[in-house]
């Protein structure tokens, strides 16, 4: 398997391993039974189990940008430095920004961000022949 489709899994793995700790959260905050139940009356969200939850919809917006182009350059046979480093950049990044954002670090989290959108923009550039 490429080096940009491992990333990809690995950045799936990280998404389940996100969605786990936003569940844990949950359930630490507002109980098992309630959060087994029809969901109508839960109490607001903890400070941490919210955090989880954007993180969990912020890795799955960077996702859903790269992974169609790593898939795309893999069926047209697109594999270069620049998008292995670029889907390395991306992955690094995105577990940078999740431990960032779940520690509640500002200020340096949207620099993992922006890195991260850095290695998607690569693996796009890739693709249409820019770099």
């Amino acid at each position: 398997m490429s080096v940009e489709l491992t990333m990809l899994a690995y950045s799936v793995g990280l998404l389940f391993i996100l969605i786990l700790i936003q569940a844990i959260a949950g359930i630490r905050k507002q109980g098992l039974m309630p959060l087994a139940n029809a969901r109508d009356d839960l109490p607001p969200k903890g400070v941490f189990q919210a955090r989880a939850g954007r993180v969990v919809d912020n890795h799955r917006e960077g996702l859903t940008l790269f992974a169609p182009l790593v898939l795309i350059a893999a069926v047209a046979g697109v594999s270069s430095p620049l998008t292995v480093m670029g889907a390395q950049l991306f992955f690094a990044s995105r577990v940078a920004h999740a431990i960032l954002y779940l520690f509640g670090i500002p200020l340096i989290r949207p620099l993992a961000w922006a890195a991260g959108i850095t290695g998607t923009i690569m693996v796009f550039a890739a693709i249409l022949g820019w770099a």
